[in-house]
């Protein structure tokens, strides 16, 4: 994966090596982020909920009368 990201025919481009450090940031930067918006969604979930988990009522358990 290296060879395709750095090219496998020459020698290391130094515009090359920079932009996929750029790119490594970008994507670290992105992988935070959506950790962030999970945990943001979590507590937003929990409010709407009052912090109790879902479940099923107890009508919808039971199996259908024929």
């Amino acid at each position: 994966m290296a060879k395709a990201l750095l090219g496998h025919l020459g020698g290391t481009d130094p515009r090359m090596l920079e932009q996929v450090r750029l790119l490594n940031r970008r994507v670290a930067d992105l992988e935070a982020h959506v950790m962030r918006l999970q945990a943001e969604n979590d507590h937003l979930v929990a409010q709407v909920h009052e912090g109790r988990l879902l479940t099923v009522d107890e009508a919808l358990r039971a199996p259908a009368s024929v």
